[in-house]
Protein backbone atom coordinates (compact mmCIF):
# COMPACT_ATOMS: atom_id res chain seq x y z
CA UNK A 1 0.00 0.00 0.00
CA UNK A 2 1.87 3.40 -1.19
CA UNK A 3 1.36 5.80 1.71
CA UNK A 4 2.34 9.82 1.06
CA UNK A 5 3.29 11.11 4.45
CA UNK A 6 2.85 15.01 4.52
CA UNK A 7 4.98 17.30 6.87
CA UNK A 8 6.03 20.47 7.79
CA UNK A 9 9.36 21.16 8.75
CA UNK A 10 10.63 24.17 11.32
CA UNK A 11 13.30 25.29 12.93
CA UNK A 12 13.97 26.76 16.62
CA UNK A 13 16.96 28.69 16.65
CA UNK A 14 18.13 26.19 13.83
CA UNK A 15 17.42 23.10 15.40
CA UNK A 16 14.88 22.02 12.73
CA UNK A 17 11.88 19.36 12.77
CA UNK A 18 9.39 17.59 11.17
CA UNK A 19 6.26 17.90 11.97
CA UNK A 20 3.60 15.18 10.97
CA UNK A 21 -0.05 15.98 12.38
CA UNK A 22 -1.52 13.02 13.47
CA UNK A 23 -4.31 14.71 15.42
CA UNK A 24 -7.15 13.19 14.03
CA UNK A 25 -5.73 9.79 13.77
CA UNK A 26 -7.62 8.87 17.17
CA UNK A 27 -4.98 6.52 18.73
CA UNK A 28 -3.72 4.88 15.32
CA UNK A 29 -0.61 6.71 15.26
CA UNK A 30 1.10 3.93 13.68
CA UNK A 31 -0.86 5.11 10.26
CA UNK A 32 1.97 7.27 9.58
CA UNK A 33 4.65 3.78 9.48
CA UNK A 34 7.23 5.11 11.37
CA UNK A 35 9.83 3.20 12.08
CA UNK A 36 13.40 3.88 13.34
CA UNK A 37 15.07 3.34 10.47
CA UNK A 38 12.21 5.10 8.50
CA UNK A 39 12.82 8.15 11.24
CA UNK A 40 16.51 8.13 10.39
CA UNK A 41 16.11 8.38 6.84
CA UNK A 42 13.69 11.37 6.65
CA UNK A 43 16.23 13.12 8.86
CA UNK A 44 18.74 12.43 6.67
CA UNK A 45 20.21 15.37 5.24
CA UNK A 46 21.61 14.09 2.15
CA UNK A 47 19.20 11.12 1.15
CA UNK A 48 16.25 12.41 2.94
CA UNK A 49 14.40 15.48 3.70
CA UNK A 50 16.54 16.50 6.77
CA UNK A 51 15.87 17.28 10.52
CA UNK A 52 17.24 16.64 14.10
CA UNK A 53 14.31 15.05 14.46
CA UNK A 54 10.68 13.95 13.68
CA UNK A 55 7.27 15.11 15.67
CA UNK A 56 4.34 14.07 16.06
CA UNK A 57 1.03 15.87 17.06
CA UNK A 58 -0.98 13.65 18.83
CA UNK A 59 -4.64 13.35 20.48
CA UNK A 60 -4.27 13.23 24.19
CA UNK A 61 -4.64 10.64 26.53
CA UNK A 62 -3.66 12.62 29.94
CA UNK A 63 -6.56 15.49 29.75
CA UNK A 64 -4.18 18.11 27.82
CA UNK A 65 -5.03 19.62 24.19
CA UNK A 66 -2.77 17.35 22.61
CA UNK A 67 0.14 14.88 23.18
CA UNK A 68 3.53 14.99 21.37
CA UNK A 69 6.06 12.26 20.94
CA UNK A 70 9.31 13.35 19.44
CA UNK A 71 12.18 11.13 17.91
CA UNK A 72 15.93 11.80 17.61
CA UNK A 73 17.46 11.87 13.97
CA UNK A 74 18.68 8.16 14.81
CA UNK A 75 15.10 7.24 15.70
CA UNK A 76 15.40 6.96 19.56
CA UNK A 77 12.83 8.83 21.54
CA UNK A 78 13.61 11.61 24.14
CA UNK A 79 11.41 12.54 26.80
CA UNK A 80 11.28 16.41 25.77
CA UNK A 81 12.80 19.01 23.78
CA UNK A 82 12.70 22.44 24.04
CA UNK A 83 13.06 23.80 21.06
CA UNK A 84 10.78 21.05 19.42
CA UNK A 85 7.64 22.16 21.62
CA UNK A 86 8.23 26.04 20.36
CA UNK A 87 8.46 24.37 16.87
CA UNK A 88 5.26 22.44 17.55
CA UNK A 89 3.54 25.16 18.69
CA UNK A 90 4.31 27.57 16.28
CA UNK A 91 2.85 24.67 13.87
CA UNK A 92 -0.61 24.76 15.36
CA UNK A 93 -0.76 28.44 15.40
CA UNK A 94 -0.14 28.34 11.37
CA UNK A 95 -2.32 25.21 10.70
CA UNK A 96 -5.35 26.33 12.71
CA UNK A 97 -5.02 29.99 12.46
CA UNK A 98 -4.19 31.16 15.96
CA UNK A 99 -3.38 34.31 17.43
CA UNK A 100 -2.10 35.77 20.60
CA UNK A 101 -2.28 35.11 23.48
CA UNK A 102 -2.73 31.12 22.69
CA UNK A 103 -1.38 28.50 24.96
CA UNK A 104 -1.76 24.67 24.46
CA UNK A 105 -1.47 22.18 27.05
CA UNK A 106 0.99 19.40 25.85
CA UNK A 107 0.85 16.07 27.13
CA UNK A 108 4.65 14.70 26.85
CA UNK A 109 7.10 11.73 28.72
CA UNK A 110 8.32 14.73 30.79
CA UNK A 111 4.80 15.86 31.85
CA UNK A 112 2.41 18.12 30.67
CA UNK A 113 4.21 21.12 29.48
CA UNK A 114 2.45 24.74 28.57
CA UNK A 115 4.07 26.50 25.33
CA UNK A 116 2.70 30.36 24.49
CA UNK A 117 2.36 32.72 21.36
CA UNK A 118 3.57 35.83 22.28
CA UNK A 119 2.33 38.59 20.68
CA UNK A 120 5.61 39.36 18.92
CA UNK A 121 5.65 35.83 17.56
CA UNK A 122 7.92 34.25 19.58
CA UNK A 123 7.27 31.41 22.20
CA UNK A 124 7.35 31.46 25.67
CA UNK A 125 7.42 27.85 27.15
CA UNK A 126 6.53 26.77 30.83
CA UNK A 127 9.00 24.04 31.33
CA UNK A 128 8.35 23.15 34.73
CA UNK A 129 10.30 22.57 37.55
CA UNK A 130 13.99 21.30 36.83
CA UNK A 131 14.70 17.68 38.71
CA UNK A 132 18.09 18.13 40.89
CA UNK A 133 18.07 14.58 42.73
CA UNK A 134 19.88 11.90 40.97
CA UNK A 135 17.07 9.76 40.60
CA UNK A 136 14.98 11.65 38.69
CA UNK A 137 17.76 13.21 36.61
CA UNK A 138 18.77 9.87 36.22
CA UNK A 139 22.77 10.10 37.29
CA UNK A 140 25.06 8.91 39.68
CA UNK A 141 26.74 11.72 40.88
CA UNK A 142 25.98 12.64 44.54
CA UNK A 143 24.41 15.99 45.53
CA UNK A 144 26.37 18.59 46.52
CA UNK A 145 26.65 21.85 48.84
CA UNK A 146 25.22 23.60 45.86
CA UNK A 147 21.93 21.82 45.44
CA UNK A 148 22.44 19.44 42.78
CA UNK A 149 24.60 16.48 41.92
CA UNK A 150 28.15 17.24 41.00
CA UNK A 151 31.14 15.63 40.63
CA UNK A 152 34.85 15.42 38.98
CA UNK A 153 34.49 12.93 35.77
CA UNK A 154 37.14 11.83 33.58
CA UNK A 155 36.04 11.88 30.32
CA UNK A 156 39.02 10.58 27.81
CA UNK A 157 41.36 10.73 30.49
CA UNK A 158 40.59 14.67 30.97
CA UNK A 159 39.18 15.26 34.15
CA UNK A 160 36.10 17.83 33.72
CA UNK A 161 33.83 19.24 36.45
CA UNK A 162 30.49 18.52 35.83
CA UNK A 163 26.43 19.65 37.27
CA UNK A 164 23.81 17.36 36.68
CA UNK A 165 20.37 18.35 36.29
CA UNK A 166 16.74 17.38 34.49
CA UNK A 167 14.21 18.81 32.91
CA UNK A 168 12.19 15.84 31.86
CA UNK A 169 15.33 14.46 30.38
CA UNK A 170 19.11 14.53 31.60
CA UNK A 171 21.76 17.58 30.68
CA UNK A 172 25.41 17.20 31.93
CA UNK A 173 26.77 20.85 32.14
CA UNK A 174 30.36 21.56 32.16
CA UNK A 175 31.46 25.31 32.57
CA UNK A 176 34.34 25.87 31.18
CA UNK A 177 36.45 29.05 30.48
CA UNK A 178 36.42 29.22 26.54
CA UNK A 179 33.39 27.22 24.96
CA UNK A 180 34.93 27.83 21.83
CA UNK A 181 38.45 25.86 22.36
CA UNK A 182 36.33 22.79 23.78
CA UNK A 183 36.65 19.58 21.12
CA UNK A 184 32.55 19.17 21.28
CA UNK A 185 32.82 16.37 18.99
CA UNK A 186 35.12 14.22 21.13
CA UNK A 187 34.22 15.11 24.62
CA UNK A 188 30.33 15.60 23.89
CA UNK A 189 30.27 12.38 22.87
CA UNK A 190 31.88 10.86 25.00
CA UNK A 191 30.70 12.23 28.25
CA UNK A 192 27.06 11.46 26.02
CA UNK A 193 27.43 7.71 27.23
CA UNK A 194 29.64 8.05 30.42
CA UNK A 195 28.77 5.05 33.30
CA UNK A 196 27.98 8.29 35.29
CA UNK A 197 24.72 8.73 33.20
CA UNK A 198 22.68 5.39 32.99
CA UNK A 199 19.93 6.25 30.37
CA UNK A 200 22.64 8.71 28.68
CA UNK A 201 22.64 12.74 28.58
CA UNK A 202 22.22 15.55 26.84
CA UNK A 203 26.22 17.48 27.30
CA UNK A 204 26.32 21.44 27.32
CA UNK A 205 29.61 23.53 27.60
CA UNK A 206 28.83 26.84 28.92
CA UNK A 207 31.20 29.94 29.15
CA UNK A 208 29.80 32.95 31.49
CA UNK A 209 30.25 36.26 30.07
CA UNK A 210 28.35 38.05 33.31
CA UNK A 211 25.87 36.75 35.63
CA UNK A 212 22.93 37.69 32.61
CA UNK A 213 25.02 36.14 29.66
CA UNK A 214 26.06 33.00 29.43
CA UNK A 215 27.61 31.03 25.97
CA UNK A 216 26.78 27.47 25.27
CA UNK A 217 27.09 24.93 23.09
CA UNK A 218 25.42 21.63 22.73
CA UNK A 219 25.50 18.08 22.11
CA UNK A 220 22.43 16.40 22.16
CA UNK A 221 22.00 13.05 23.13
CA UNK A 222 21.33 11.01 20.11
CA UNK A 223 21.89 13.43 17.35
CA UNK A 224 25.39 14.69 17.76
CA UNK A 225 25.98 18.64 17.71
CA UNK A 226 22.92 20.85 17.13
CA UNK A 227 22.78 24.83 17.31
CA UNK A 228 20.12 24.84 19.78
CA UNK A 229 18.82 22.95 22.88
CA UNK A 230 15.86 24.80 24.80
CA UNK A 231 15.62 22.20 27.79
CA UNK A 232 19.56 22.13 27.80
CA UNK A 233 19.56 25.61 27.77
CA UNK A 234 17.01 25.37 30.81
CA UNK A 235 18.71 23.06 32.56
CA UNK A 236 22.04 25.25 32.07
CA UNK A 237 20.32 27.88 33.37
CA UNK A 238 20.06 26.77 36.52
CA UNK A 239 23.12 24.58 37.24
CA UNK A 240 24.96 27.88 36.72
CA UNK A 241 22.62 29.87 38.88
CA UNK A 242 23.51 26.87 42.02
CA UNK A 243 26.65 26.74 40.85
CA UNK A 244 26.74 30.71 41.86
CA UNK A 245 28.00 31.50 38.61
CA UNK A 246 24.39 33.06 37.28
CA UNK A 247 21.41 34.94 37.64
CA UNK A 248 17.48 33.14 37.99
CA UNK A 249 17.36 35.17 34.65
CA UNK A 250 19.72 35.19 31.44
CA UNK A 251 19.95 35.52 27.87
CA UNK A 252 21.80 31.96 27.03
CA UNK A 253 23.60 32.42 23.37
CA UNK A 254 23.81 29.12 21.59
CA UNK A 255 25.34 28.26 18.24
CA UNK A 256 22.25 29.41 16.30
CA UNK A 257 21.13 32.63 18.07
CA UNK A 258 19.78 33.44 21.81
CA UNK A 259 17.06 32.26 24.20
CA UNK A 260 15.75 33.62 27.03
CA UNK A 261 15.83 31.82 30.60
CA UNK A 262 13.67 32.79 33.92
CA UNK A 263 13.91 30.38 36.83
CA UNK A 264 10.75 31.64 38.56
CA UNK A 265 11.57 31.94 42.69
CA UNK A 266 7.99 31.99 43.11
CA UNK A 267 6.73 29.03 41.19
CA UNK A 268 10.07 26.90 40.99
CA UNK A 269 9.41 26.88 37.29
CA UNK A 270 11.89 27.55 34.47
CA UNK A 271 10.56 29.48 31.34
CA UNK A 272 12.11 29.95 28.15
CA UNK A 273 11.63 32.20 25.68
CA UNK A 274 12.42 32.01 21.72
CA UNK A 275 11.53 32.19 18.03
CA UNK A 276 10.21 29.15 16.03
CA UNK A 277 9.65 29.26 12.32
CA UNK A 278 8.09 27.88 9.37
CA UNK A 279 10.70 26.50 6.40
CA UNK A 280 8.43 24.83 4.12
CA UNK A 281 5.85 21.89 3.48
CA UNK A 282 6.08 18.80 1.75
CA UNK A 283 5.47 15.18 0.63
CA UNK A 284 7.36 12.50 1.28
CA UNK A 285 7.94 10.12 -2.09
CA UNK A 286 6.94 6.73 -0.75
CA UNK A 287 10.19 5.17 -2.21
CA UNK A 288 12.40 7.04 0.07
CA UNK A 289 11.12 4.11 2.60
CA UNK A 290 12.56 1.60 -0.10
CA UNK A 291 10.93 -0.50 -2.90
CA UNK A 292 7.92 -1.36 -1.05
CA UNK A 293 5.97 1.07 0.86
CA UNK A 294 4.00 -1.74 2.38
CA UNK A 295 4.39 -2.13 6.48
CA UNK A 296 7.39 -3.80 7.40
CA UNK A 297 7.20 -7.47 8.07
CA UNK A 298 9.12 -8.43 12.05
CA UNK A 299 12.21 -10.02 11.59
CA UNK A 300 15.36 -9.85 13.08
CA UNK A 301 17.04 -7.73 10.09
CA UNK A 302 13.83 -5.34 10.76
CA UNK A 303 14.07 -2.18 12.95
CA UNK A 304 11.18 -2.51 15.41
CA UNK A 305 8.67 -0.01 15.36
CA UNK A 306 8.77 3.03 17.46
CA UNK A 307 7.03 2.39 20.69
CA UNK A 308 5.86 4.36 24.04
CA UNK A 309 8.59 4.71 26.78
CA UNK A 310 5.91 3.23 29.11
CA UNK A 311 2.78 0.85 28.60
CA UNK A 312 -0.53 2.24 28.81
CA UNK A 313 -1.72 0.80 32.34
CA UNK A 314 -5.76 0.49 30.91
CA UNK A 315 -6.91 -1.50 27.41
CA UNK A 316 -4.67 -1.97 24.21
CA UNK A 317 -2.28 0.21 22.86
CA UNK A 318 -3.26 -0.07 19.27
CA UNK A 319 -0.15 1.84 18.64
CA UNK A 320 2.46 -0.05 19.85
CA UNK A 321 0.81 -3.80 20.40
CA UNK A 322 -0.41 -4.33 16.83
CA UNK A 323 2.54 -3.56 14.69
CA UNK A 324 2.95 -7.11 13.75
CA UNK A 325 -0.55 -8.49 13.72
CA UNK A 326 -3.98 -7.94 16.05
CA UNK A 327 -3.37 -9.50 19.48
CA UNK A 328 -7.36 -8.94 19.72
CA UNK A 329 -8.87 -9.95 16.14
CA UNK A 330 -12.07 -10.59 17.77
CA UNK A 331 -12.63 -7.13 18.48
CA UNK A 332 -9.65 -4.93 17.29
CA UNK A 333 -10.06 -1.63 18.83
CA UNK A 334 -9.02 0.20 15.80
CA UNK A 335 -10.77 -1.73 12.80
CA UNK A 336 -12.95 1.39 12.04
CA UNK A 337 -10.03 3.48 11.72
CA UNK A 338 -7.65 1.35 9.48
CA UNK A 339 -10.98 0.90 7.43
CA UNK A 340 -11.48 4.10 6.33
CA UNK A 341 -7.68 4.64 5.37
CA UNK A 342 -7.35 1.29 3.90
CA UNK A 343 -10.61 2.87 1.38
CA UNK A 344 -8.94 6.19 0.95
CA UNK A 345 -5.87 4.82 -0.34
CA UNK A 346 -7.74 2.53 -2.22
CA UNK A 347 -10.04 4.62 -4.04
CA UNK A 348 -7.30 7.55 -4.91
CA UNK A 349 -4.54 7.01 -6.95
CA UNK A 350 -1.32 8.30 -5.80
CA UNK A 351 -1.35 11.64 -8.18
CA UNK A 352 -5.03 12.12 -6.75
CA UNK A 353 -3.29 12.03 -2.75
CA UNK A 354 0.03 14.18 -3.65
CA UNK A 355 -3.02 16.89 -5.30
CA UNK A 356 -5.37 16.73 -1.95
CA UNK A 357 -2.05 17.11 0.25
CA UNK A 358 -0.89 19.88 -1.73
CA UNK A 359 -4.16 21.26 -1.71
CA UNK A 360 -3.79 21.17 2.33
CA UNK A 361 0.02 22.51 2.27
CA UNK A 362 -0.93 25.51 -0.19
CA UNK A 363 -4.14 26.60 1.93
CA UNK A 364 -1.40 26.62 5.19
CA UNK A 365 0.85 28.23 3.32
CA UNK A 366 -1.70 30.76 2.18
CA UNK A 367 -2.59 31.25 6.28
CA UNK A 368 0.82 31.72 7.28
CA UNK A 369 1.45 34.65 4.75
CA UNK A 370 -1.65 36.25 5.50
CA UNK A 371 -0.43 36.08 8.87
CA UNK A 372 2.86 37.92 8.39
CA UNK A 373 1.35 40.19 6.20
CA UNK A 374 1.54 43.71 7.99
CA UNK A 375 -2.03 45.34 8.13
CA UNK A 376 -2.92 48.21 5.97
CA UNK A 377 -4.15 51.06 7.43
Amino acid sequence: MLQVLQFSKYQGLGNDFLLLDGRSLGDSEDAFGLTQERVRRLCDRRFGVGGDGVILALPPREGGELRMRIFNADGTEPEMCGNGIRCLARFLADSDGDIAPRQWEVETLAGRIVPALAEDGRIRVDMGAPFLTPETIPTALDVGVEGLPVGVLEVLGQPLAVAAAGMGNPHAVVPVDDVAAIDLDTLGAALEVHEAFPARTNVHFVEVIAPDHLVMRVWERGAGPTLACGTGACATLVACHLLGLADRQARLDLPGGPLEIDWDEASGHVFMTGPAEAVFDGVVAPSLFGDSAEAPVASEATPPALSESAPVPAGIDCATLCVNGCVRPEACASADARARVTALLEDRSLDDLVALAGESLESRTRGRLCRDEPATP
